[in-house]
């Protein structure tokens, strides 16, 4: 199903924040309902950042620690009433590309929840 222009607008901000790194903190806050909620399963299993301040720190942290990620947005549908983005992620620190699903609940123009999924982890350890 098509995805609203103004919802499409947000998921490609935080992709380009996202791939700013530090600097792209400010732009990537800005996307955020002040309540909203993150789940990510990056620590090994899902873990829940609720609210702006936690959602910035989670965000200095995955910017900040290791060797840069390049993301790229491979598409963008409806499911339901959320967006879902496909993305794939590459790093020196990855013996092959990551790949995931983010699943997005916009209101009023802000991000509510974004669910994050990995769906192809690459072997991790020496390539």
């Amino acid at each position: 199903m098509p995805v609203a222009v103004s919802d499409r607008k947000i998921v490609d901000d935080l992709f380009k924040a996202m791939q700013a790194g530090p600097s792209g903190e400010k732009d990537m806050l800005a996307l955020y309902a002040d309540d909203a909620v993150i789940v990510e399963p990056f620590s090994g299993e899902p873990k829940t950042h609720a609210g702006r301040a936690a959602i910035r720190q989670w965000f200095i942290e995955a910017t900040t620690q290791g060797p840069p990620l390049t993301l790229a947005l491979d598409r963008v549908d409806m499911d339901g009433v959320r967006v879902r983005a496909e993305w794939t992620c590459t790093s020196p620190a990855f013996s092959g590309p990551m790949r995931g699903v983010d699943l997005f609940t916009i209101r009023n123009g802000k991000i509510a929840r974004l669910e994050i999924e990995v769906t192809e982890m690459p072997p991790m350890g020496p390539h």
